[in-house]
């Protein structure tokens, strides 16, 4: 996968290394602005019960 997208990006080296940095901040930008704040309310982590 990484080396497909290494052959379609524009360019030379430099071009193509901005380009996976782009790619790669795009997709933690999806991750934490989209992907996170949508699972968290589904996760069991707040659920926490201590009988004492």
């Amino acid at each position: 996968m990484y080396s497909w997208i290494w052959r379609k990006l524009p360019g030379g080296m430099p071009a193509k290394v901005v380009g996976c940095a782009i790619l790669f901040l795009a997709a933690v930008a999806l991750l934490f602005l989209v992907v996170f704040p949508w699972a968290e309310p589904r996760l069991p982590f707040n659920n926490v019960t201590v009988d004492g």
